[in-house]
């Protein structure tokens, strides 16, 4: 059982032991896929923990990831945000990407999104994926994989 007290205490004391001041918030959601911790600090050091294009955010989350699965038995995926800064950035991909299937519908021709990392493109796919109008895929390969949307004929 996900304890999320023991998860905020965990959470907490790793962004103090690592220098950083942080109020964190931990909470354990039940879904299709298993569980997901879900851990939103909040901190005046923004940029240092998230670094550019969340680069260090993601680092941070991989480790924090290593450090519970030593107190957590059961499988879990743990979605670590500072400051709702993935919340937001998501916020801006899904419009990004829904405006861009408009325009790829009204043109009738493609368009790429920049590219993005998976996490992103995942956002992306996912907030396209009830329009029956368009096409997505990804293309390309890492750091600048993107996708493509298309008109359906």
């Amino acid at each position: 059982m996900i304890n999320e007290k023991e998860i905020k205490k965990i959470a907490e004391d790793f962004f103090n032991k690592a220098g950083f001041s942080a109020t964190v918030e931990a909470s354990a959601l039940e879904g299709e896929k298993g569980k997901t911790i879900l851990i939103n600090a909040k901190t005046e050091e923004l940029e240092s923990l998230i670094g550019q294009d969340g680069k260090i955010l993601f680092d941070i989350q991989y480790i924090l990831k290593l450090i519970l699965k030593k107190k957590i038995a059961e499988y879990f995926y743990l979605d670590l945000d500072v400051n709702d800064y993935k919340k937001k950035k998501s916020d801006y991909i899904k419009q990004e990407a829904l405006a861009t299937a408009d325009d790829v519908f009204l043109m009738k021709a493609e368009k790429e999104l920049p590219p993005m990392s998976s996490y992103e493109r995942r956002v992306a796919h996912l907030a396209l994926v009830e329009r029956k109008d368009i096409i997505a895929e990804s293309i390309g390969k890492e750091p600048y994989r993107r996708i493509v949307i298309k008109p359906c004929l």
